[in-house]
């Protein structure tokens, strides 16, 4: 091998390991969807959901299987016999989470920009008005959504709500 075909193996091996993953990479289990919408859903309507693996637990324990030989006096003869049994066990079911999010022709540059900017408001965000559902706007829904229960990049009609970004649909008035 030549010398500048070692250093440019060599640049491109430390370049690999100065990569680092893009914030909001590698969101689990989430996907935006262009399939139908769960059963039961108003037609016209666009749906997120998330998946929550299940949580498997390894659980040993021992069992008994024979128990102590005592005499009447109190005195042991032979201790008991246990047996060790390992197995795993599910904590958690996994768990799938659907919910309406905004359409695609709603989700424009300039929704988008207000949406970052209603995130920078609360802190959440701090990356430029690009207009973009970057992994960083990703990364900030997910922050914002995340204490009310809802652990995903994806903006959910509710979340778009509460952020003043679509309007309430009111009740219809009883004439």
């Amino acid at each position: 091998m030549t010398r500048p075909a070692i250093a440019a193996a060599l640049f491109l091996a430390l370049g690999a390991c100065q990569a680092q993953a893009p914030l909001g990479a590698g969101e689990p289990g989430v996907t935006r969807l262009f399939q139908p919408a769960p059963p039961g859903a108003a037609p016209g309507t666009c749906w997120g959901k998330t998946e929550t693996p299940a949580v498997i637990e390894t659980v040993t324990e021992q069992v008994l299987v024979q128990p102590a030989e005592v005499l009447a006096d109190g005195s042991v003869t032979a201790p008991p016999v246990y047996r060790t049994e390992t197995r795993q066990m599910i904590v958690e079911e996994r768990r799938e989470t659907w919910f309406e999010t905004p359409c695609e022709d709603v989700l424009t540059v300039e929704f988008v920009q207000s949406l970052q900017r209603a995130l920078a408001a609360r802190g959440l965000y701090g990356g430029p008005l690009t207009g973009e559902m970057d992994a960083r706007t990703r990364h900030a829904v997910r922050r914002f959504q995340a204490p009310g229960g809802l652990d995903s990049g994806i903006l959910s009609l509710d979340t778009a709500r509460r952020l003043g970004l679509v309007a309430i649909e009111r009740p219809a008035e009883a004439g």
